[in-house]
C-alpha cells in the first residue's frame, strides 16, 4: 500500500481516510487513541471442551495444535493470537493488522459493504471496480486448496468468495470476509444486500458460525417473500 500511494499512508490510515470517515463508519484497522476502552466489547473465548467438540473443520482443529503447521505458525508463533490474548498490555489498540486486527461494529461494516452494492457513488467508485469485485475468483496455479486452511478457499483482490465449502450470499457475485470467532461481513450484488454479523462471544466454526448463518438464512428468506 505504502508503495502505491502518493501519499505513502499504511493500509489502516487508507481505509480511514478514504472509506470509512467519508461514509461514518465505526469501523477501524488500528483503534484511534482517544476511543475509551468502555466502548470495546470484551471477547469471550470458548474453553477447550468447547473447542475440541465444535471446532470446523476437524482437520483445520489438528493443524492448529500441530506446533510446525503453517496455521499454527501464522496464529500462535508469529505472534499471531497471542498478541490480543496479552491481558497485561493493550498491544491490539496499537497494530495496523489488516488480516485480523480489525475493530467495527456490525452496522458499520453493513453499511460499508452496501455501498458497493449501491453504485459507490458516496466513494466515487466506478463501475469496472465494483465489476471486477463480483468477478469470479480466478484459480491459482495449483489450485484453490488453502495449505494454510487446509481446505477449498477461493479469494479475489483481498476478498472472500463463495464456494462448496463455504456458502455466503445469493451468487458467486458476492463477495467479503469473515473474522474471527463467527464474525462476517460481505457484499451481495445480486440481492442488493451489505451484511454485517459481530459477536463478542467466539465462535468454534470457521466456515459458518451457526449464529451467523440462521441470521442470514431469516434475511434471505425475508427478500424471497
Amino acid at each position: 500500500m505504502r508503495r502505491v500511494d502518493p501519499r505513502r499512508r499504511t493500509l489502516g490510515q487508507f481505509f480511514q481516510d478514504e472509506i470509512a470517515t467519508p461514509l461514518g463508519e465505526d469501523v477501524y484497522i488500528r483503534v484511534p487513541q482517544e476511543m475509551p476502552n468502555s466502548r470495546l466489547a470484551t471477547l469471550s473465548s470458548p474453553g477447550r471442551i468447547e473447542m475440541f467438540i465444535g471446532f470446523r473443520p476437524r482437520r483445520l482443529m489438528v493443524e492448529g495444535l500441530n506446533p510446525c503447521s503453517n496455521i499454527n505458525r501464522a496464529l500462535s508463533v508469529n505472534p499471531g493470537t497471542s498478541v490480543y490474548l496479552d491481558e497485561q498490555r493493550e498491544y491490539a489498540r496499537n497494530l495496523e493488522v489488516p488480516a485480523g486486527g480489525g475493530v467495527a461494529t456490525a452496522p458499520g461494516i453493513a453499511h460499508a459493504y452496501s455501498v458497493f452494492v449501491s453504485g459507490g457513488r458516496e466513494l466515487g467508485l466506478r463501475q469496472a471496480t465494483l465489476e471486477l469485485l463480483a468477478a469470479p475468483a480466478v484459480p491459482p496455479t495449483h489450485g484453490f486448496f488453502d495449505e494454510c486452511l487446509k481446505g477449498q478457499v477461493q479469494f479475489s483482490l483481498g476478498f472472500a468468495k463463495p464456494c462448496e465449502a463455504w456458502s455466503f450470499g445469493r451468487s458467486s457475485r458476492t463477495f467479503g470476509a469473515p473474522g474471527a470467532g463467527g464474525s462476517m461481513g460481505f457484499a451481495d450484488p445480486e440481492a442488493g444486500v451489505g451484511y454485517g454479523y459481530v459477536t463478542s462471544k467466539m465462535g468454534t466454526t470457521f466456515t459458518g458460525d451457526p449464529r451467523d448463518v440462521a441470521l442470514r438464512g431469516a434475511i434471505y428468506s425475508v427478500l424471497q417473500k
